[in-house]
C-alpha cells in the first residue's frame, strides 16, 4: 500500500507491469524458439542460442530494476526477496558471457 491504495491501482505501476510483462514474453518465446533449434539442427543453433541468452540477461535485469522501483528502498533490504533477485540476475547476466559478448555473435552471424 502507498497512500492508503494497493499500488497496483496506480497507472504508471500497470503500465510499466505491462511492459515487463511484454518483455518476458518476447524472452520466453527466443528461449524456446533456440531450445528447438538445438534439438532439430544443432550445429546451426548459436545464433538462437546467443540471441535468447541476450534477450534473458537484458530481461532478467529489467525485471529486478522495475521490482526494485515498485518496492522503492526497501526492496534492497532483506525484508523482501527482490534485493536477492537482483543479485542473482547480476550473477546470471556474467554467467557463460554477458549480454554485449552474445550481441556480437548475433551480429557476427548476420555478418556486421
Amino acid at each position: 500500500k502507498q497512500f492508503g491504495t494497493l499500488i497496483g491501482t496506480f497507472q504508471a505501476l500497470q503500465h510499466r507491469a505491462a511492459h515487463l510483462w511484454c518483455e518476458i514474453e518476447v524472452t520466453a518465446s527466443a528461449v524456446l524458439h533456440a531450445g528447438r533449434k538445438l534439438d532439430e539442427d544443432p550445429e546451426n543453433a548459436t545464433m538462437a542460442v546467443s540471441l535468447a541468452k541476450a534477450r534473458a540477461t537484458s530481461t532478467a535485469q529489467l525485471a529486478v530494476q522495475e521490482g526494485v522501483q515498485m518496492h522503492g528502498g526497501i526492496g534492497m533490504t532483506d525484508a523482501f526477496d527482490i534485493g536477492f533477485y537482483m543479485k542473482r540476475a547480476r550473477v546470471g547476466a556474467e554467467w557463460l558471457g554477458d549480454y554485449g559478448y552474445h550481441a556480437n555473435q548475433v551480429a557476427k552471424h548476420r555478418g556486421f
